[in-house]
Parts: C-alpha cells; structure tokens; sequence
C-alpha cells in the first residue's frame, strides 16, 4: 500500500500503479464513500481511450481537402 498526502486544497495524487490498473485518465469520474472508519474510492466512468490505430490524433496546419478532388486532374495540367 502506498501512502500520499494531501494538498492544501484537499487534492491527493493517486499512484500511478494504481492509475493504469483502473483505467484512471484525465477526465475519470471517481466516487467515494465512507464506509465506517475508512473511504472507498469507485472509478464511475473513464473518457474513451486513445484509438490503437492513432487516426485522427494528429492535426494538420494546412487546410482540407475538398471531399470531391480528383487527384487525376491534379496529373492534367
């Protein structure tokens, strides 16, 4: 068991063993309860994951492309 402590502003850090084995990302909705003389904390739902394929991660500086572009016009001129 790990110990951590507590911020002026009642923030604690939770390990981050402990972080990756629940799925606890930024943006995690965490839950607590007091059950006697101790605290239960409940992970209640965690933002989607990063995709495995990494599309859409990157962002580009330049402008779209039109959907409808012919790239064989491109060829013609």
């Amino acid at each position: 068991m790990e110990a951590t402590s507590v911020t002026s502003k009642g923030q604690v850090t939770i390990p981050k063993e402990l972080r990756q084995r629940l799925g606890i990302r930024q943006g995690s909705r965490i839950e607590f309860s007091l059950v006697g003389d101790h605290v239960e904390m409940r992970v209640r739902s965690s933002p989607p994951g990063a995709s495995a394929s990494g599309f859409g991660m990157l962002k580009s500086r330049r402008t779209a492309v039109p959907a409808d572009l012919d790239p064989a016009s491109l060829a013609k001129r």
